[in-house]
């Protein structure tokens, strides 16, 4: 079951593995899935961006069906949905608040307009958002 309203606790490891992903994908968005259990991610799913731009994310819907899949397999849940934001802040766009079609994950966002980037995390239900907040571990 996935803490809905809790705090998201994030690996050190994987968010250096988000912000990595994040780089990389550069001039455009990019997008992936945590896994784990209780609110709690444990492991870092990489997406393709089906529709690559600097001002959108889609994750390839074959991408997410391996990705659901292998989480479903090790009896986990998605714990998060991760986007980059080229050079916005680390908050949802419209865009984003439209399409969020998991209530019960996290929805993470790096903006690399900063450095150090900022990496903030929300829930989105019912076009709604609230703030999530991290706790990193080691």
């Amino acid at each position: 079951m996935v803490v809905a309203d809790g705090p998201l606790v994030l690996p050190r490891s994987l968010q250096n593995e988000i912000v990595a992903h994040a780089k990389a994908g550069l001039p455009n968005e990019a997008c992936g899935i945590l896994g784990g259990r209780d609110g709690t991610a444990t492991r870092f799913f990489p997406a393709i961006n089906g529709q690559p731009s600097p001002y959108f994310y889609d994750i390839d819907s074959q991408d997410l069906l391996r990705i659901v899949l292998e989480i479903e397999d090790a009896d986990e849940d998605i714990v998060c949905i991760y986007h980059s934001h080229v050079e916005s802040p680390a908050f949802p766009s419209r865009t984003d608040v439209e399409l969020a079609a998991w209530p019960d994950a996290a929805y993470l966002i790096v903006s690399l307009g900063s450095e150090p980037p900022e990496v903030k995390a929300f829930a989105i239900r019912d076009g709604k958002i609230s703030r999530r907040e991290i706790t990193l571990t080691d």
